[in-house]
Formats: C-alpha cells, sequence, structure tokens
C-alpha cells in the first residue's frame, strides 16, 4: 500500500501529464476533446501587457500605457525605463500566480496582448507594409502556456492593444490619439490580420490555447451595422484558417464587446461569441442579449470579462451564468491597493510619492529616486509580496453552491476577535449590510458598497484605523440599525466572560449586542460619544456564558453611526 505523500506525488505526476485536448464548438456549447460540455472559469491577467491607468493609479494623467512610459522616461531615461517594463513583465504573472489560480478554482486564463510584444507598430517598421515579429510576447506567451498545461488549465489569447488601438477608450487598448487607429489605417488592419495568422502558425498544434480572442472591446462609431468590424473578423478567421483549423475563435461585438448589430452568418463553425457584462443586475433580463444571440447563431457564449464589484454581485453573477451554461472570465487577478480582485498588490511609499509628483501634488524626485521606487512597485507584484484575499474567490466559488459560513480567520476564545475579521460566506448569512454592490449601469447611480475600501470586498465597510489599542489596523464603519457580523469562534475555556469592545463615535445613541447561536447573549450597551470616529474608547459587557465547542458569534447593530475595531474576550469564571 502506497503512504498517502506517495500517493498524492503519483496523482500530480498523472495529472501534469494528461492530455489536453483542443477546445471545440458545438452547437451552443464549448465542449473539450471528448465531446463533454467545458465551462470555462477564467481569470483576467489585465495589467500585465497592457497596464490600464486605473490599475496604475495614474488615471487623470496617464490612462494609457504609452502615456505613463512617457511620463516614466522623462524621471529616468529609456534605459532605465526598460528596466522597469522588463521587470514589470517578469513579476506580473509567474508560476506562483498560476498555481494559486489553480489551486482556487480557475480552469484557464484569459491574456490580455498587447501587439507590440509581438510585432512593431506600423510607423517603425524598416520596410512599409512587412511585419516585424518579435520574440518577446511570445516567450512570455509560451511560459504561461508551460504553466497551465502543468495544471490543465486552459490560456484564452485576447488581442487587448491591437495595432493603432480599436476604440475611443485609450487606456483599454493603449490608443495614441497623435497616430492613426486601427479604423483610420489599412495599414494597422492589415497588421493585426498578419499577426493573427503569425500567432495561429505558432500555436497551431498546442491545445492548451483554448481559444483566439481577435480584438478586445472596441468602441467606435462603426455605423449602425458595425460592418468595418465584422469585416475585419473575417479576413482575420481567413487568414487563421490558411494555418490552424482546430482553434476555437472568439468574436466580440462593438460597444466594449456587447453590440453585436449587423453580424453576418459566418460560415465557420468552430466560433463563439464573447460579450462582456459590468454593473448591471444579476438577473435573465441582464443577459437576454447573449442568449438571444446565442439562440440566434447557434454558437456559445463565453463572457470574456465581468467583475469590478462587490463579492456580492461576483456571486449573483458566477451563479446566473451556472444557470445558463455560459462561461466566464473574470477581470482582473491582480491591481494595485484594490480589494475587488484576489490579489491586492501593495502602493508602496516611493510610488506613491512619484503618483504626488505627477499630479502636481509633491516634489520632483531625481532620477536615482524615481527608479528605485518604480524598481520597488516592482517587486510588490510578486505574489509572494502581495495579499491574496480569499472572500473574493470564495464568493466566485465556494459560495455559488451553499449557504455556509466559514472562518475567515481562526477565533479562539479566550482571545481577540478583530471586528474586520468576520466570517466567509453570502450576504445574510455571515454578514448583513444595507449597500453591497453597485448596479449603475441600470440605475445611472454610482455606489459604493464598502465605504471605506479597504481589506475587504463584501458589503462590509472598513476602513483604516487609528486605534493604538487593540486593532488589526482595520475597523467597521458607516454602521447601520440591522446589519451584523458573525464569527465562527472555539470556545477552549467554557465558562463566564467578559467583553472589551473598542469603539468610536462623534455622538451619542449607537447600541449594539451579541448572539450566540441564534440566541441573545448578554444585554445590549450603549455607544458613548467619543469625541471623533477615530477616538477609540473601550466599553465593557459582563457576564457573557459562553459553552465549549464551536459557536457562531453575532455582533448585532442596534442602532448605527458608530464604529467597531477589535474585541477582547476574557474569560472569568466557571
Amino acid at each position: 500500500m502506497l503512504c498517502p505523500l506517495l500517493t498524492y506525488l503519483l496523482l500530480l505526476t498523472l495529472t501534469h501529464t494528461q492530455a489536453q485536448g483542443y477546445l471545440q464548438a458545438k452547437g451552443t456549447q464549448i465542449v473539450d476533446e471528448t465531446g463533454t460540455p467545458y465551462l470555462l472559469k477564467s481569470i483576467g491577467l489585465g495589467g500585465w501587457m497592457v497596464q490600464e491607468g486605473y490599475m496604475m493609479k495614474t488615471s487623470g494623467f496617464a490612462g494609457a500605457q504609452h502615456q505613463l512610459r512617457e511620463r516614466i522616461t522623462e524621471l529616468i531615461g529609456e534605459e532605465g525605463t526598460q528596466e522597469f517594463y522588463d521587470a514589470w513583465l517578469a513579476n506580473h504573472v509567474t508560476e506562483a500566480d498560476i498555481e494559486k489560480m489553480h489551486q482556487v478554482g480557475f480552469n484557464s486564463v484569459r491574456l490580455p496582448m498587447h501587439y507590440n510584444l509581438y510585432t512593431l507598430p506600423v510607423e517603425d517598421e524598416p520596410v512599409a507594409g512587412e511585419h516585424t515579429w518579435l520574440q518577446k510576447g511570445l516567450t512570455l506567451t509560451d511560459s504561461l502556456i508551460s504553466w497551465c498545461k502543468a495544471r490543465d488549465m486552459y490560456v484564452v489569447l485576447d488581442l487587448h492593444a491591437a495595432p493603432g488601438g480599436q476604440g475611443n477608450d485609450q487606456p483599454i487598448s493603449d490608443r495614441d490619439e497623435d497616430k492613426p487607429n486601427l479604423w483610420e489605417s489599412a495599414a494597422n488592419r492589415d497588421k493585426t490580420v498578419a499577426l493573427w495568422k503569425h500567432l495561429a502558425e505558432y500555436y497551431a498544434d498546442e491545445p492548451t490555447v483554448g481559444a483566439y480572442d481577435l480584438i478586445n472591446e472596441t468602441n467606435y462609431e462603426l455605423g449602425e451595422d458595425n460592418a468595418p468590424l465584422w469585416e475585419l473578423f473575417a479576413e482575420i478567421i481567413d487568414s487563421i484558417r490558411t494555418v490552424d483549423d482546430r482553434h476555437l475563435i472568439i468574436l466580440e461585438g462593438n460597444g466594449f464587446a456587447n453590440d453585436y448589430r449587423g453580424l453576418p452568418a459566418y460560415e465557420d463553425e468552430n466560433l463563439a461569441y464573447g460579450p462582456h457584462k459590468y454593473w448591471n443586475y444579476n438577473d435573465s433580463t441582464s443577459i437576454a442579449y447573449a442568449l438571444d444571440l446565442r439562440e440566434r447563431t447557434g454558437a456559445p457564449i463565453y463572457f470574456g470579462e465581468t467583475g469590478e464589484n462587490s463579492n456580492v454581485w461576483f456571486r449573483n453573477a458566477a451563479i446566473l451564468f451556472a444557470e445558463h451554461d455560459l462561461g466566464w472570465a473574470w477581470w482582473p487577478w491582480k491591481k494595485i491597493a484594490s480589494v475587488t480582485g484576489p490579489v491586492s498588490v501593495e502602493l508602496t511609499p516611493g510610488y506613491q510619492r512619484l503618483l504626488d509628483y505627477w499630479r502636481g501634488e509633491g516634489p520632483e524626485p531625481t532620477a536615482e529616486e524615481a527608479k528605485a521606487a518604480l524598481l520597488a512597485q516592482v517587486e510588490a507584484l510578486k505574489l509572494e509580496n502581495a495579499r491574496f484575499q480569499p472572500d473574493v474567490t470564495d464568493a466566485l466559488f465556494r459560495q455559488t453552491t451553499t449557504t455556509k459560513t466559514v472562518p475567515f480567520m481562526e477565533h479562539r476564545l479566550p482571545g481577540t476577535i478583530y471586528a474586520v475579521d468576520y466570517d466567509l460566506g453570502p450576504l445574510d448569512y455571515a454578514y448583513a449590510d444595507s449597500v453591497y454592490a453597485t448596479y449603475h449601469v441600470a440605475t445611472g447611480t454610482r455606489t459604493a458598497w464598502n465605504n471605506g475600501s479597504a481589506y475587504r470586498n463584501d458589503g462590509v465597510d472598513i476602513e483604516a484605523s487609528q486605534d493604538t489599542v487593540l486593532s488589526n489596523g482595520y475597523n467597521v464603519g458607516w454602521t447601520s440599525a440591522g446589519e451584523f457580523l458573525q464569527y465562527t469562534v472555539t470556545v477552549d475555556e467554557p465558562g463566564t466572560y467578559t467583553a472589551e469592545v473598542r469603539v468610536a463615535a462623534d455622538s451619542t445613541g449607537g447600541r449594539f449586542h451579541f448572539e450566540l447561536d441564534g440566541e441573545m447573549l448578554g444585554e445590549p450597551v450603549a455607544v458613548p460619544a467619543t469625541g471623533g470616529y477615530q477616538i477609540w474608547q473601550t466599553v465593557t459587557l459582563p457576564r457573557l456564558n459562553f459553552p465549549a465547542g464551536e459557536r457562531k458569534l453575532r455582533l448585532v447593530i442596534d442602532k448605527g453611526g458608530f464604529n467597531m475595531g477589535g474585541m477582547a474576550f476574557k474569560w472569568s469564571k466557571k
């Protein structure tokens, strides 16, 4: 009989050597090599090959990557800038990132590609009309494919920044308004067609490449029937099929992927369509256009981008997609100082000083200071230096099939519990909050679900805390009556406890109480006016009886208007 370790290693070896077949369109479903429906659950690698300003904290002065590059070059020169970008590409996505994606449940990644890593811009070609192929993009893509192949994950190739830029939204496509865009330049369109043929020829025999997503989020006035887009797609499809007849091809509409007016009936049967979904309600009405498109074309639908919302929205969207057999790609894996994705990268002090300078709010750094700051930010990109946020992936995967709550972290009594460390679980089970997502595409009003934008991505409002007595650096704020936070606790010493709870309030009137396994625990306590929302005091709740074992403890807000911090539960007697 094999020991457990040898059994695990054998299974791991078998998994990593298992053949991975081509994905195909079969009717309205994407299927694997056996003909079994395969629901893509992807994560987008936004910010890696294409830096969008909002991810870099540079919106307002450098929304597009070429604008940020110009700012950096002004400070540290071309050689230093190239060193920064080489390090950025090396650190942003590594095998450790892919392993973590695999562990939490993603079965594929969507790779947003910048064309300039694979070929020269048309204006830089030594001979007009010819195409110089670059190895940099292929090397990066090859590494990604090898890491995914070892874990039976697929890679969807997404041309995110097409030659010249495909739309009016500059950050998405890195469009330079001083140069002809994709639709104004036949040379850029020719290069786009040639690039896809080049990629298809290179990856024709690689089944780990799940699909070719031809152009991301075109957003440009192309007429009511979007004819220029469909004509370009026809050219690209024909070009690909001269060298590769096996890979699935994904077509996005105009209007940020969702405008399919004028879509022709392509003869190619191995096609899928790739709309995107952001900031609307998670009901059948919100995706009716996509379901209609699937029925009309008889082809699969893959929602190639969605996300940038709360965990409540994430869970409900994932459930909606599953109900309708729709694959998806969440956006994105990693950003600087953000709660909305699986990984948050620290905003380093040096990079913050650069941002202040670029905004006209700080002194100009020396070249040495600027380079050191940029390279420190690049070092922070590594997964081991970043903060993995389990609440996001828990909402996407585990919470879609259960309402059970599980510990965000271990809590043992006697001991300390921080208010922000409530259980992982859905709204109304792990916590209750009055505002929990934004639906501004539907409502016209953008809503902050976490007013403090810190620590976690649920509806709970969390901010940085200035408490120096009992704090992990964060507190719950913006409290309202009826809200609650639940904690799974293990009581090691049963008996009577005293709870010392840190609170802060600008005025009197706030009240809260505890519940244990659904029963009232102790009496409600009034929150005093402490002099401000970051001026902290301790309120004490005596004679709280805790039986031994695992329990569900709830902190319930009877009347809001105060902040909650750390809670020390001290054993008094049996």
